[in-house]
């Protein structure tokens, strides 16, 4: 990786870094007060039309944000088509869900839900102004803005979130905490990127466009689905409460799984585009960033599973416990998520969107068995079947790009392993003093203190490169004297 484009990708790195931190550390805190002043049931009916807005989104943009992104020579026209076609398409789907809301409600046997869902589909049409902002950005490598747009955003929402819930809304609160956060972050995202879109259609650029991003967006759709039919299966065949239950526990999960996900994908496509016809280069920066990428996530997936029961107690009460159970299993597959997206980010750069596309109907086929299991033996083994496919997808992720950039899955497992051991054993010993008949607090003070002494010592003994480099981008982001 050349010197300029490695200093562009940290920059990158570091900018789309602070920007989850400041961004799931203010949802995070909103999130907790939320926590304590609504009950599982009403989070539970926000989970039960989570699918639906999903799937809307992910038409909406309908892969046409990573062909941009992709694109090496980029023309206005091109932007302008993805626009109006975002809007028509936003418009469209919205009307969809006011007519179906009523029978989604019925569904899940929820009447309440029939206005959530026609006040909450808005941020669809919101959202649909902000793609093309935000892919400008993205492809210049500007996550500083970014981290402005969402922090400003998730600030002012939540502040409407909490307000709203002292004020007895009950889910209202989170509905208009959603909305106000997406319509902020488009405003500012107009603000900020200074884009105006001109009157003008090309079928010609559509069509190219098109050609690669309708396998992603049936890629999205089918992974959407995947990820929300939990929410689906557990909303219909069990308690909105019990719901309420499994989405702290998967919020819990996002904090660090979905958000090191996104750093990386957010990063690393546009950067690897950027030298997709250099695969010595290629091979070498996609290697540096699983390595780096796996650090981080396996300590921060394991530990917290490790903390899971005093941590959740601690932060949002009693009357989440039953989430402990569930984030701890949840944590084992959420581990690789960042590994399954940096595996699938080869096969766009690439542009093999079919490759894409064929996985994900693979993936989604083996997945029909944990949700299966759910519906007839409970929550607990549908997500311990999760854990299972999420090592099956792995695996056939890694054997498809391993083909385009000469790196196989016995190397990357090989590159990966000293990571995941110290992880491994650094999260047992921190478990372990969850035995001790103790104060949850001291509990959790003593378990995070034993667990980054630990691995403090196992990587100043080991000397990784990806633990140097680690250190040297953190102490590249400190205060310098």
């Amino acid at each position: 990786m050349s010197e300029s484009l490695k200093n562009k990708a940290v920059h990158g790195a570091k900018w789309s870094f602070i920007d989850n931190i400041a961004n799931v550390g203010v949802t995070f805190l909103v999130g907790l007060v939320l926590a304590r002043l609504l009950t599982p049931a009403e989070y539970g009916i926000m989970a039960m039309i989570a699918i639906f807005i999903a799937i809307s989104t992910s038409i909406v943009d309908s892969g046409f944000s990573n062909a941009l992104i992709r694109k090496v020579r980029i023309e206005r026209i091109d932007y302008n088509t993805v626009f109006f076609f975002n809007l028509v398409v936003s418009i469209a789907l919205y009307a969809i869900l006011y007519v179906a809301a009523p029978a989604i409600s019925l569904f899940f046997k929820e009447p309440v839900l029939t206005d959530v869902l026609r006040v909450l589909g808005w941020t669809l049409i919101i959202n649909a102004f902000g793609i093309i902002p935000r892919t400008i950005l993205v492809r210049n490598i500007d996550f500083k803005t970014q981290t402005k747009v969402s922090v400003i955003s998730s600030v002012v929402s939540g502040v409407v979130g909490i307000s709203m819930a002292i004020a007895g809304w009950g889910v209202w609160s989170l509905v208009w905490q959603q909305l106000s956060r997406q319509f902020l972050n488009t405003l500012f995202l107009w603000l900020f990127c200074k884009w105006m879109p001109a009157w003008e259609f090309s079928v010609k650029s559509f069509g190219e466009m098109f050609n690669f991003g309708y396998k992603l967006l049936l890629s999205g759709l089918l992974d959407t689905v995947y990820k929300n039919i939990y929410y689906v299966v557990i909303g219909r065949f069990y308690s909105s409460a019990q719901l309420g239950q499994y989405t702290r526990a998967e919020q819990f999960n996002t904090i660090f799984s979905s958000n090191l996900t996104s750093v990386v994908q957010r990063v690393s496509y546009p950067v690897l585009s950027s030298i997709q016809e250099e695969p010595e280069r290629l091979r070498e920066a996609y290697r540096r960033v699983i390595k780096l990428t796996m650090l981080v996530t396996f300590a921060c997936m394991l530990g917290l599973a490790a903390v899971a029961k005093p941590l959740i107690i601690i932060l949002i009460g009693e009357k989440w416990l039953p989430a402990a159970a569930f984030l701890q299993i949840i944590c084992f597959s959420g581990m690789l998520y960042p590994l399954h997206a940096i595996n699938l980010n080869i096969l766009q750069v690439k542009g093999r969107s079919d490759l894409f596309l064929k996985l994900e109907i693979i993936k989604k086929i083996i997945a029909i068995g944990p949700i299966t299991i759910g519906v007839f033996y409970g929550i607990e083994y549908m997500l311990l079947g999760s854990v299972f496919t999420s090592f099956v997808a792995y695996f056939l992720n890694s054997y498809y790009s391993a083909g385009l950039i000469h790196y196989p899955t016995k190397e990357q497992l090989k590159d990966v392993f000293p990571t995941f051991a110290v992880s491994l054993i650094v999260a047992a010993v921190m478990w372990s003093f969850s035995l001790l008949d103790v104060s949850v607090y001291i509990q959790l003070v003593i378990q995070i203190l034993v667990g980054l002494a630990l691995a403090f010592i196992f990587y100043e003994k080991l000397q990784l490169s990806e633990y140097l480099e680690a250190k040297r981008m953190l102490f590249s982001v400190l205060p310098k004297k």
